[in-house]
């Protein structure tokens, strides 16, 4: 059954997009992820034009990381201290992304900037994952324990001034970092459409050495705040958001979610961690396929509407 999205000018059938809605919660909920970083170059890939998926699927993120998000608080597996300050980088992020959006479009330069940034941003993230899984893997096969951080060991980067103590994640850093990265994962996700996680759960594993129960908790009480700001900001600054095709992401993402949320907890640590990075790194991969095989058809750099 084909239904018209006025914004986008175009119809789409509505079980494909309630099955990607679906599946896109589902690993949502699974990785602590908002799911952006897949539905959006789904969506991209149907032929619906870039600033309208961008903008539109962020509803899809707001709701799926709402369920996660509870899922996560009843489990008691949410930081709401590191969360709440990842949440204010985030939502400044967020307001300068907004903004860089409206004027690359205005440029019309908006496809091309979302396309190389997917391309570079999901292959550089997901291949540096892959080889510090690998790592693990090839240290557990060789009786090798990872090292843990001993008191009052940390990188450089943690020492710097202002830092805080958060019990729950066993972390004590300084809040720069924490906000450097919360500010980018914000801006990325205001100008690609993502809910960002795919950075925030890599960055406070890798970086940060928050205990994968934490992680994805407190990555997705960021996100909501961080993609309900976006979502806003951009129906009213760029009115790029098509109601439609919001409504019917949202009805398939919070109904594959709640499996997700499930599901995570009986993935190991280091299956979460191996399996996160083959996925973002696949996804960077198939945007440069199409980039490459199919530019002239899906991308336009005249164009930025």
């Amino acid at each position: 059954m084909q239904i018209y999205l006025p914004i986008a000018e175009m119809s789409v059938s509505v079980f494909l997009l309630l099955g990607l809605g679906a599946a896109v919660g589902f690993i949502s909920g699974l990785f602590g992820i908002g799911g952006g970083f897949l539905m959006t170059p789904l969506l991209i890939f149907l032929g619906i034009p870039p600033a309208i998926a961008v903008a539109s699927q962020m509803a899809q993120i707001v709701a799926s990381s709402t369920t996660s998000g509870l899922a996560a608080f009843r489990r008691k597996a949410l930081d709401i201290k590191l969360a709440s300050l990842l949440t204010v980088g985030g939502l400044v992020g967020t307001g300068l992304g907004i903004w860089f959006f409206a004027a690359a479009r205005a440029a019309g330069q908006l496809d091309i900037v979302i396309v190389v940034s997917y391309v570079t941003l999901f292959s550089v993230v997901g291949g540096l994952m892959l080889v510090e899984s690998l790592k693990e893997f090839w240290s557990s096969r060789k009786g090798k324990v990872r090292s843990r951080r001993r008191a009052g060991e940390h990188p450089a980067y943690l020492g710097l001034p202002l830092r805080m103590r958060f019990h729950r994640s066993q972390l004590y850093a300084s809040v720069i970092p924490l906000l450097g990265v919360a500010f980018f994962v914000g801006f990325a996700g205001a100008v690609l459409g993502i809910g960002g996680g795919f950075i925030m759960v890599p960055a406070l594993l890798y970086l940060f050495r928050v205990p994968t129960s934490m992680v994805v908790g407190t990555s997705q009480f960021q996100i909501l705040w961080a993609s309900t700001a976006a979502l806003l900001l951009h129906a009213i600054a760029n009115q790029a958001v098509d109601a439609v095709l919001a409504f019917i992401l949202i009805i398939g993402g919070v109904f594959g979610a709640q499996f997700g949320a499930r599901a995570s907890r009986h993935l190991r640590a280091d299956m979460f961690r191996f399996l996160l990075a083959l996925l973002i790194l696949g996804v960077g991969l198939r945007f440069a396929i199409e980039l490459v095989l199919r530019p002239t058809e899906l991308f336009s750099i005249a164009n930025g509407g």
